[in-house]
């Protein structure tokens, strides 16, 4: 199995991260009764085991996910939500409230630069849905990299070409990579055993609880580079998850866009979702700001 370099293995957990933080398998101790061959007495032992999974073999139940439920009451997660064919948000939106995100959403067209500004002032994070046109221009652009130079996460959302104009634009300016291609996918992927070969990268934050991940039905492929740590490869051994995180800034570049709205109940999405956002709250950088307090 491979172990990431350069993820985050906390330490020491903060109040707001779950007990099984950056771990892709999750144990308890259980005691168990056996017979002492040596004595043939009945006997108690205690044992770590796995903990019970979905039908998918993911560790079931929301007290596996990265955060405890209600973290981030009061933070808000402003969407640039551009492709909406048949896809309207409201099972991420869902799944995000379990965490105490609210969701801020303007949909198939861009806000004036001034209205984005003033919205992001009360955001914790930008995710950014694209479709095949850029809605984006300069002024946008350039509110959006003040943000994201600030520490507040970033999620660029793409897909199948030629579904990544806004993703291409704000990437590309923000950190230098791009995606492109057109793969089918509509596969689970599991755990990473190989380095660059299909399978979610254990160890990360954004990957606690997740053994299996369904990749997305159409996907594109993100270029590699030096300064993006891969999450997810897909089935075709193409990276479609990466993640930023340097000089206190984090940003996560996808290529699977069809995961939010298509075939939702298959492997860890709900808790993919939710993970991300956790992690591009930026705990690390802003502390007890970004957390509830209740």
């Amino acid at each position: 199995m491979l172990i990431a370099v350069g993820t985050l293995i906390p330490t020491g957990l903060v109040a707001q991260y779950n007990k099984c933080a950056a771990k892709n398998i999750v144990t308890e101790t259980v005691e168990e009764t056996y017979i002492n061959d040596e004595t043939g007495i009945e006997e108690v032992r205690r044992v770590e085991k796995e903990v019970a999974s979905d039908g998918f073999g993911n560790a079931q139940g929301n007290q596996y996910d990265l955060a405890v439920d209600g973290a981030f009451e009061g933070q808000t997660i402003a969407v640039l939500h551009f492709y909406t064919a048949g896809f309207d948000f409201s099972l991420p939106k869902n799944a995000l409230a379990e965490k105490g995100f609210s969701v801020y959403r303007w949909m198939n067209k861009a806000p004036d630069p001034k209205e984005l500004e003033k919205a992001l002032d009360k955001s914790c994070q930008l995710w950014i849905i694209s479709d095949s046109r850029q809605h984006l221009n300069d002024g946008h652009l350039e509110v959006i990299k003040k943000f994201f130079n600030s520490g507040k996460g970033v999620y660029i959302w793409g897909d199948n070409q030629p579904y990544y104009a806004d993703a291409n634009y704000v990437s590309k300016a923000l950190i230098g990579v791009e995606m492109s291609g057109n793969l089918h996918g509509n596969k689970v992927v599991n755990l990473q055993m190989e380095e660059k070969k299909a399978g979610v990268m254990p160890n990360h934050l954004i990957t606690t609880g997740l053994q299996h991940v369904y990749e997305g039905i159409t996907i594109a492929t993100l270029s590699e580079s030096k300064d993006l740590t891969p999450i997810i490869y897909g089935s075709a051994n193409n990276l479609v998850t990466g993640v930023y995180e340097k000089d206190g800034k984090r940003l996560i570049l996808d290529g699977g866009f069809t995961r939010l709205y298509c075939n939702w109940d298959t492997a860890g999405t709900g808790r993919y979702v939710k993970n991300a956002a956790a992690w591009l709250v930026n705990y690390e950088r802003f502390g007890d700001k970004v957390v509830s307090n209740q």
